[in-house]
């Protein structure tokens, strides 16, 4: 009986996602494994948009040996169905963006948008999250994500802003127990911050970067010496990097370090090496002009 793939061959990986063109995965895992030493293939896969092509596509790579992937927009969400075991962060965020297929046919699941959020802006932005004041943009899957590896970083009050407060409060009302001692979440509307509220990490979750829209987020909200971070990357200086710096703000940050970060801790995962990640961001980073 002939093996689906020859043991000589090297360990394949993927991105799936639609559309996927546009992924810079396959250039920053290529670059990974280049500098580990890792013998290894990685591709992109359109998942389509029609019914069960996520399920497709993910069977077929599997039937063929592959050993990982990663999961981008619209599949996080399938992604986590598909497994068979889930990490508390991918769980409580609703979605996963890693997947690894074990040999004894396990199918794990992580979620490391917000691990890599974290290590970016404390280790490559040196910005300690402990006992910080952060304001939260958004209620959407971004958030989820992001919320429990910042309160376990130390965060001591982590407020949700977003257009329809309601959500945001929900959210917040969901997510509070599952946070660690000493870290306080809120959730409501921008126009409902707490009197007075100055944060030292301001985080645009949403994805009004996209789409050119700019948060309400008044000047007073970023404290002296602030962080305003915009999870969107390589498009320069977004509308809300463009607000913070009206406001008077000098440490501006684009997400192209999450997207670095998270892709290190899901290549660590797979291949038990974890990569620097200083060349690669260098190579990616836009500047924020």
């Amino acid at each position: 009986m002939d093996l689906p793939f020859s043991p000589t061959m090297p360990d394949s990986y993927a991105v799936i996602g639609h559309p996927i063109a546009h992924s810079k995965s396959p250039l920053i895992h290529g670059l990974f494994a280049q500098a580990t030493g890792q013998d290894m293939t990685y591709q992109a896969i359109d998942g389509g948009a029609e019914a069960g092509g996520f399920d497709r596509a993910l069977a077929a790579f599997r039937a063929a040996g592959g050993r990982g992937m990663n999961v981008t927009l619209p599949f996080k969400l399938q992604a986590l169905a598909a497994a068979d075991v889930a990490s508390e962060d991918a769980r409580l965020a609703g979605a996963a963006n890693a997947l690894r297929f074990d040999a004894d046919g396990r199918v794990q699941a992580q979620n490391f948008d917000g691990i890599g959020l974290v290590r970016d802006i404390q280790v490559n932005l040196g910005l300690p999250l402990a006992g910080r004041q952060v304001l939260l943009l958004g209620a959407g899957g971004a958030t989820r994500g992001a919320l429990l590896p910042l309160a376990r970083a130390g965060a001591a009050r982590i407020v949700l802003a977003n257009r329809t407060a309601a959500k945001a409060q929900a959210l917040a009302d969901e997510l509070a127990p599952h946070l660690p001692a000493g870290c306080t979440l809120l959730g409501g509307g921008l126009a409902e911050l707490p009197s007075g509220a100055a944060f030292d990490l301001v985080l645009n979750a949403t994805s009004a970067s996209l789409g050119g829209d700019t948060p309400a987020v008044p000047a007073a909200a970023f404290a002296p010496g602030a962080l305003a971070y915009d999870m969107v990357y390589g498009k320069g200086l977004t509308p809300f990097l463009r607000l913070a710096r009206a406001a008077g703000v000098a440490r501006l940050a684009d997400g192209v370090g999450m997207l670095v970060e998270q892709a290190a801790e899901a290549f660590a995962w797979w291949r038990g090496v974890r990569p620097d990640t200083t060349a690669v961001r260098q190579r990616l980073t836009v500047p924020l002009v």
